[in-house]
């Protein structure tokens, strides 16, 4: 019994240009930068938004993800 192994050839993965890609980076860092004030930092004292809506909003989150908030 004769086993012929064929090598395999890796597939090529197609290149991406950053030209493409940068647009979306830069509008998921934005939105992550805005998720990252609104759950650290958005209680009262460097409130964009009069009230604690937003601080009820996001407040079992923060507490999830580790910021002190009382």
């Amino acid at each position: 019994m004769a086993t012929h192994s064929v090598p395999a050839t890796p597939a090529a993965l197609p290149a991406i240009p950053i030209r493409q890609v940068a647009p979306w980076l830069i509008f998921a860092g934005v939105i992550l930068l805005l998720a990252i004030y609104f759950i650290s930092s958005e209680q009262g004292a460097l409130a964009m938004f009069p009230g604690m809506s937003v601080h009820e909003f996001v407040h079992d989150g923060r507490h999830l993800l580790g910021f002190p908030c009382h």
